[in-house]
């Protein structure tokens, strides 16, 4: 042991070097230390941040749909609404250019719409169909307030007369007090008071012919369609 001892007694200033080594290594050790940390830190806030955009964007889905959803259901209103159509014509003239265009657009965003907001995943995609949504629902509106103002101005005195007296012949066709020969008759004479003048869409009619039905004692929609 005297020669380790005597190693230390005549190289005692070497602790000086070495404690400064020794503290660069250990500070070496923790900024790499610190350095992963800083590392792992901002791979869980990007992983973070893709859940959330992820999320994010499953919700402005979801959001579009029942946007997409709520047009569809002013325009039931009048697809299945026979006397809401008479009193706006313009909604189903597809000689209208506003009607057309709001047509065109109700396709085009159909045509998007994914089956569920997990199926739209493509930024591109649903910068698509954001794009569709809004241009529906605008054309609807433009579509809308052009038959609300001008109703039924286009046509002339004895058409207007003529929608007048289909409106009152479904009220009787609809009516549960007429009997079943009368409300048959009623719907007979309001299609032909209708015809050339407004074209009707086919799930109008089926809805109309569907009620008049449920009311007759003949029989299901199919008789009435027979009997027109």
């Amino acid at each position: 042991m005297d020669p380790f001892f005597n190693f230390l007694s005549h190289s005692w200033w070497l602790v000086f070097p070495m404690s400064g080594l020794i503290g660069g290594w250990a500070r070496s050790w923790s900024k790499a230390t610190e350095r992963r940390h800083r590392r792992r830190m901002e791979l869980y806030t990007l992983k973070n941040q893709a859940v959330q955009a992820e999320q994010a964007s499953q919700a402005e889905v979801l959001g579009l749909m029942d946007a997409h959803d709520t047009v569809n259901r002013r325009w039931l209103d009048y697809e299945l609404d026979v006397g809401k159509l008479i009193d706006f014509p313009v909604m189903t003239d597809v000689r209208e250019p506003l009607t057309v265009a709001f047509l065109r657009a109700k396709r085009e965003a159909d045509g998007l719409r994914p089956a569920a907001p997990g199926d739209l995943r493509s930024a591109a995609r649903l910068s698509e169909y954001r794009a569709a949504v809004t241009s529906f629902e605008l054309a609807f509106d433009v579509a809308e307030r052009e038959a609300k103002r001008i109703r039924d101005s286009k046509f002339t005195g004895p058409e207007r007369q003529r929608l007048e007296t289909a409106r009152k012949l479904l009220r009787i066709a609809s009516d549960a007090a007429a009997t079943p020969a009368e409300r048959q008759t009623a719907y007979r004479r309001a299609r032909r008071e209708l015809d050339g003048l407004i074209v009707l869409p086919e799930a109008t009619l089926a809805a109309l012919e569907d009620k008049i039905a449920s009311m007759l004692d003949a029989g299901p929609a199919a008789d009435v369609r027979r009997a027109v």
